[in-house]
């Protein structure tokens, strides 16, 4: 079978980067929210700046005219573009298309609208929705086409634009919570590509390993929404605030439902099985990427995979510089170290993520060729 490599990456940010400091300001006031709430945000906008340590947000929103400047097709095509470019490989030339996105509420899927921005007239395509963990399942749909010969240029797409669900207007504001609230802080827009076939006359990054599973059958949703499994009046929906979602802060990394038997976390657990289960060699690691938004988490995971011979001066982030927008952030990481790192040939980047809506866990390894040594 042959390896599949990714040879182009192309990242979109929309708007200019908003500091930590004016983020509801841009966002939006919630003046009909209860009293406890906006007195919450108040109190505990100091916490989450120590805590999240991003100086920076992107929005595909004008906060003047209330307008949004994008919407999850458009930031796709302008991040494939790049990523397109950056490989020398036509759009005519993509014979399949895979993106991930954290959910969608749109008929016909994302694919086949990029598919036509793009001006593709042939190509098989597969949308994936499963929050953090979609683009990884993305990537790894192409590695195995690719791989098999069932595709020869990949198109691997993951965008998210999450603003349009943290707006004043999109609230039912006297329904708000602080679960609800608490996603204003750590998430924002933003979409990446990548371009995976075999050529290995290029300089890329070869795939050496996917992994994706799931642990959350008896473990508590930490992220969701009240919406049901079927269509429900769009006014009955709003009443009853089903279409916010939220997520729980009163949990940490290293207690309950974030930790296994053995006392670690979930997401350590969770690597040590990938490298296991697929055999993978992590020698030569040269970043490891970790898909989470809290500094504080991200530091105690750091601690933990050093029993894995994964030294702490490894871990590879830009959310101080571009905020974190959730599903694509994994892709946005491999395309800021293809493009602004000095890699070297067989170094490795393993990245890994674990979603808490329902503990989906997902990553890969991969390993660069074609560089000098």
């Amino acid at each position: 079978m042959q390896t599949a490599k990714i040879i182009g990456t192309g990242s979109f940010l929309p708007g200019e980067a908003i500091p930590f400091d004016n983020i509801q300001e841009h966002l939006g006031d919630v003046p009909d929210a209860p009293k406890r709430v906006k007195q919450w945000i108040k109190d505990m906008t100091p916490v989450m700046k120590d805590m999240l340590a991003m100086q920076n947000y992107y929005y595909a929103l004008n906060s003047q005219t209330r307008e949004f400047t994008e919407d999850n097709i458009s930031m796709s095509v302008k991040a494939a573009r790049k990523a397109l470019d950056a490989a020398g490989v036509k759009a005519s030339d993509i014979d399949l298309i895979c993106y991930g996105s954290a959910q969608q509420n749109q008929m016909p899927p994302a694919t086949v609208r990029i598919q036509e921005a793009l001006g593709i007239k042939l190509c098989a395509e597969m949308a994936i929705y499963s929050n953090c963990t979609s683009a990884y399942k993305s990537l790894l749909i192409a590695t195995e086409m690719v791989k098999s010969g069932q595709s020869k240029n990949a198109l691997v797409i993951s965008s998210n634009l999450v603003s349009s669900g943290m707006v004043p207007e999109y609230y039912n504001q006297k329904k708000l919570t602080r679960e609800t609230v608490f996603m204003r802080w750590f998430l924002c827009d933003g979409a990446a590509a990548m371009v995976v076939n075999t050529d290995d006359t290029k300089q890329g990054l070869v795939v050496e390993g996917n992994f994706l599973e799931s642990i959350g059958c008896d473990r508590e949703s930490i992220m969701h929404d009240g919406r049901l499994a079927r269509p429900v009046s769009p006014l009955e929906e709003f009443d009853s605030a089903a279409h916010h979602v939220m997520q729980s802060f009163r949990n940490t990394l290293n207690s309950g439902v974030f930790q296994d038997e053995t006392g670690k976390s979930v997401m350590f657990s969770g690597m040590k099985r990938m490298l296991e289960k697929l055999k993978l060699n992590i020698d030569g690691l040269k970043y490891l990427q970790i898909n989470l938004p809290s500094k504080q988490i991200v530091e105690i995971l750091i601690d933990e995979v050093v029993e894995l011979g994964i030294t702490k001066s490894a871990l590879y982030t830009k959310l101080d510089e571009i905020g974190y927008c959730g599903p694509p952030m994994a892709f946005m990481c491999i395309d800021q170290i293809m493009r602004n790192e000095n890699l070297k040939n067989k170094d490795k980047i393993l990245s890994f993520v674990t979603e808490v809506s329902k503990f989906m866990q997902a990553g890969f390894l991969l390993r660069a060729e074609g560089y000098s040594n």
